[in-house]
């Protein structure tokens, strides 16, 4: 059958690599795609927000399957758009896209079933918020209701800077229209670890675990980025984790879901914190994420396209998910002054040296091509993924790929899955 991807991140670009070596993929297509999506899909100049050219574009290809990369498509109701055109599409719909585009509704519904999380309380207003913040406990966590690229969270050391933190997100309009509500919650302490899922509304089957990196710098130090590289799977997350997390978190959240009339379809995200007191979930998304699927769908056995329309078809129960044991580490590569100022537009070197690897992959994020060259696009350009037996042979392996790869104003942190490996948590 035919397939289109729609996005053009390193999400994506993995998704299509793993898409394409589907034998019930005939003819792949990805819009908008990238330099390096280019390689296993042919790309149309189509915004994943331009639904009504993706829909036309879908009959006119006679499209057997999309699938959804982005969260903006997702919340604001692609599925649902392409599921009116007859379209089968991968992904879930507006109503349960909710799940990551409201952090109130998630947590409200965490509540509600009895989801372990985070105590909270949900602003609709500067005054309520700053009100709230003289009686909640420092330090405490200052969330952005809507969808703010992964960076509308602010930690708060001291009242002050939570008051700060109001202003920004609810005066100021620093993510737009994602601060209009805002979610207060209690901080939580201990290691923080992904986990990806599929979903046919009904049965969940759990991916392997994997351990992004948010900040710019070594030591987890400067600002917080999309990610600037994962590993997997985590040390951190033990078979007693996932046993407890299998009974209190997985499964009672799509049965939530389907009780609220919002059957999921598609990948859902948990963002875990390993507490004290047991897992708690810090968030959720609803779609693979960005780069935790530059390490987690190189190591799996499955072809991608079954899994994905059992997942459509409502068939989940017959997939038994199997990942390869071995680990991988993916190093990000991204422009220097990333995430705020960064130049663009240069040429990159020395991708060439992946053609034909099974051991080592580049999925480009940030790149496009001029005057037939491939060059630099933002703040993230690649990731680096190597696999290993182990997470230290991963990590040396990702380390030395990352080296074959030049561009000016080259950067990237330099101690990925350092302290996972020394056994100091992350």
């Amino acid at each position: 059958m035919n397939i289109l991807v729609v996005g053009g991140g390193g999400r994506e670009h993995a998704m299509a690599a793993k898409i394409a070596e589907s034998p019930l993929c005939d003819k792949l297509y990805a819009a908008p795609g990238n330099a390096g999506i280019a390689e296993v899909a042919e790309c149309v100049p189509i915004g994943v927000m331009e639904f009504d050219k993706l829909v036309a574009f879908a009959r006119e290809k006679e499209i057997g399957l999309a699938v959804i990369g982005p969260d903006d498509p997702l919340a604001a109701g692609i599925v649902d758009a392409f599921e009116a055109a007859g379209i089968r599409t991968f992904g879930p719909r507006a109503n349960a896209a909710i799940l990551e585009a409201s952090k109130a509704f998630s947590k409200d519904l965490m509540k509600t079933y009895g989801i372990p999380t985070a105590d909270y309380v949900v602003c609709q207003s500067p005054e309520e918020a700053l009100a709230c913040v003289e009686n909640m406990p420092v330090p405490m966590v200052l969330k952005a209701d809507g969808l703010a690229l992964g960076k509308g969270v602010l930690i708060c050391q001291t009242r002050e800077e939570a008051r700060d933190g109001v202003r920004e997100l609810m005066m100021d309009k620093k993510f737009g229209s994602a601060g209009n509500r805002i979610v207060i919650e209690e901080f939580l302490t201990g290691p923080e670890v992904s986990v990806l899922s599929f979903s046919d509304g009904r049965t969940i089957r759990i991916m392997t675990s994997a351990q992004d990196h948010k900040r710019a710098k070594d030591n987890d130090e400067g600002l917080n980025t999309g990610g600037m590289g994962t590993v997997s799977p985590s040390p951190n997350y033990t078979p007693e984790v996932d046993e407890f997390c299998r009974h209190h978190i997985y499964q009672k959240t799509v049965d939530a879901m389907r009780a609220e009339g919002r059957p999921f379809v598609g990948v859902i995200f948990f963002g875990l914190m390993l507490t004290p007191a047991g897992p708690r979930v810090l968030e959720f998304n609803a779609r693979f994420g960005d780069p935790e699927t530059q390490v987690v769908l190189p190591r799996m056995k499955n072809d991608l396209v079954e899994v994905m329309e059992a997942c459509v078809d409502g068939r989940l129960d017959e997939v038994e998910l199997q990942f390869e044991d071995n680990a991988a580490v993916c190093v990000v590569l991204a422009s220097d002054g990333y995430p705020e100022h960064y130049e663009k537009g240069f040429p990159i070197t020395g991708l060439e040296q992946f053609k034909g690897r099974k051991d080592a992959f580049v999925f480009h994020a940030g790149t496009a091509v001029k005057d037939g060259a491939i060059v630099t696009n933002g703040g993230r350009v690649l990731g680096v993924t190597a696999l290993g037996k182990t997470l230290r042979a991963a990590r040396d392996a990702a380390y030395e790929a990352a080296k074959l790869v030049r561009f000016e104003n080259k950067y990237m942190r330099t101690d990925i899955g350092r302290k996972l490996i020394e056994g100091r948590g992350e």
